[in-house]
């Protein structure tokens, strides 16, 4: 599977189906910096999307992870729902790997802020320079767990 070799046949099919990004996208309810980025192959499609925009482009999605269309004999061991499943279990480890980062860095900033705390009566610039970094890594981490849910609410409703 080759981010650039999709992209490339991304844009083929759109364009062969006479449509611009910007209709793509909003057919796909998208952006076309969304259709860009995948065109370009700087990310893939959301499991939840790519069944529409195969439907979309008339293509299957083994046509779509191999960028080219398929040989009008080939035979494929999965079928389109199976590869979507498989898809799908891989954004979902990604996606709870990403949260398991997210609590590890909230996990630290608390440690950090326990530190500080020990520090306040010996050293109170220390101190204070620990507590601003804590308060930027829990930020960090409470950001990173808030953009993985909405994530995940987006591509649920698009299921």
């Amino acid at each position: 599977m080759n981010q650039m070799s999709i992209g490339n046949y991304i844009a083929l099919k759109r364009k062969q189906k006479n449509l611009t990004q910007g209709q793509l996208a909003e057919m796909l309810n998208v952006s076309n910096k969304t259709v860009s980025k995948w065109e370009t192959g700087k990310c893939m499609p959301d499991y939840a999307t790519i069944p529409i925009l195969c439907e979309t482009l008339g293509i299957s999605v083994a046509e779509l992870l191999d960028g080219e269309d398929a040989e009008p004999n080939s035979v494929r061991l999965y079928d389109d729902k199976q590869t979507l499943e498989l898809i799908a279990a891989a954004q979902t480890r990604t996606s709870q790997g990403s949260l398991l980062e997210a609590a590890h860095s909230i996990m630290i900033g608390i440690a950090f802020l326990a530190i500080s705390l020990a520090l306040i009566d010996s050293d109170p610039m220390i101190a204070s320079f620990v507590t601003g970094l804590t308060l930027v890594i829990i930020a960090l981490g409470v950001y990173s767990v808030i953009d993985e849910v909405r994530f995940a609410a987006k591509s649920k409703n698009h299921v």
